[in-house]
């Protein structure tokens, strides 16, 4: 998190602190719950946004449809992160003290994550991040103290890196290898690290190591470069407004190396930025496929289609999950003050989510298997499922 974006975090959690609001008063005499599902619905990370918000609410209608939690129906109070840190701090000052959510749900970029953490404790408000992979969401950087009140349902970085460096290392047989790493994101940063750490002790070499920042458009300089260092792949971990730019970038240069990624890889802008064709010979790890054959994930996939029109992504159904993890946390609890939630959240244990049976561990994280994408004529294709 750059300074600016602390100074403002540290600013939104005063305002709260200030306030003297507690956090879910209000919410036993209302007529609803209400829980906050907050995401990147504008800017850079849209797309993720727009689906972890679908299957939030799609869990929501579905839970209601039941007779909803504690004899009350759940009320969605969607907000916008606008893909930035600053923006996911100020969104959760205000989930926790206007709207009074009991809870919160939501955002795919570790970044913002971190930053709506920061908020989450302290105000002791329940945040269950969706697909914040980068350690530093549930456990403090600076101290190493698991954050009491922010949990995750998604795999991390330390597995998801090591599978992504195994995969090129032993199904592909490549072992030379460039990275293209987003110096302005803590997931790039951190997936890339965990990358190189298992692909270097695994016998492969990183030629070098290149930066670019969110936002950029033209990456044919930093490209050039690396096709001069004649690599055997290319590890790009990044988001897919950059990804798409630079893999139908690096096609236009003549390099047909393998391009491989992570989980923020994972949206159908990306065949649109960057063309089918040029993503052919390109991989991803991420958290779910589509293509799983279990009667639970085909059911949630038709059932998403009737409800949006399109096939989920990986974000709609941890959202999905997350949400339905939370909505158990509470009937739990039997209770929508915040502690109990919290309390409940601690000891979830083997809920059978479609993205696997979850179990939350000691630093409040979910432990999950990953799969490995293949792009293939701008569709995605399962490869293979990895077990940690």
């Amino acid at each position: 998190m750059s300074k600016s974006t602390y100074k403002l975090v540290v600013v939104s959690i005063l305002i709260v602190l200030m306030a003297g609001l507690a956090t879910g008063c209000g919410n036993s005499a209302s007529k609803d719950i209400k829980i906050g599902i907050l995401n990147e619905m504008t800017g850079g990370n849209a797309t993720f946004g727009t689906s972890s918000a679908n299957g939030a609410k799609m869990a929501i209608k579905e839970a209601n449809a039941k007779g909803g939690i504690l004899g009350k129906q759940i009320q969605a109070v969607i907000a916008d992160n606008k893909s930035e840190p600053s923006e996911s701090a100020n969104a959760m000052t205000k989930l926790a003290t206007q709207d009074k959510v009991v809870a919160v749900t939501g955002i795919f970029s570790s970044s913002n994550a971190i930053a709506t953490s920061s908020v989450a404790e302290a105000t002791k408000l329940p945040y269950i991040a969706i697909g914040a992979t980068n350690p530093k969401v549930t456990v403090d950087e600076k101290t190493g103290k698991v954050k009491d009140y922010t949990f995750r349902v998604c795999f991390l970085d330390p597995f998801q890196g090591t599978v992504g460096a195994n995969f090129v290392m032993n199904t592909l047989k490549l072992s030379k290898a460039v990275m293209l790493v987003d110096s302005s994101s803590d997931y790039s940063k951190g997936l890339a690290a965990f990358f190189k750490d298992a692909f270097t002790k695994g016998g492969g070499s990183v030629l070098a190591e290149e930066a670019y920042l969110q936002k950029d458009q033209d990456f044919k300089t930093v490209l050039t470069k690396v096709k001069a260092l004649n690599p055997e792949i290319i590890y790009v971990p990044g988001y897919y407004e950059e990804v798409g730019k630079i893999v139908k970038q690096a096609r236009e240069l003549g390099i047909t190396v393998p391009i491989v990624g992570g989980d923020g890889w994972d949206s159908p802008k990306l065949v649109e930025i960057a063309g089918a064709a040029a993503l052919n010979n390109t991989y991803f790890t991420n958290h779910y496929s589509a293509e799983d054959t279990s009667p639970a994930s085909q059911s949630f996939v038709e059932a998403y289609k009737k409800e949006y029109g399109q096939v989920p992504d990986a974000m709609a159904v941890l959202s999905y999950d997350g949400t339905n993890l939370l909505i158990d946390a509470i009937k739990r609890a039997n209770s929508v003050e915040p502690e109990k939630i919290r309390e409940a959240l601690t000891v979830t244990k083997d809920y059978p989510a479609i993205t696997g049976t979850t179990t939350l561990n000691a630093t409040h994280d979910a432990v999950k298997n990953a799969v490995i994408i293949e792009m293939k004529d701008g569709k995605q294709m399962f490869k293979a499922t990895v077990k940690p």
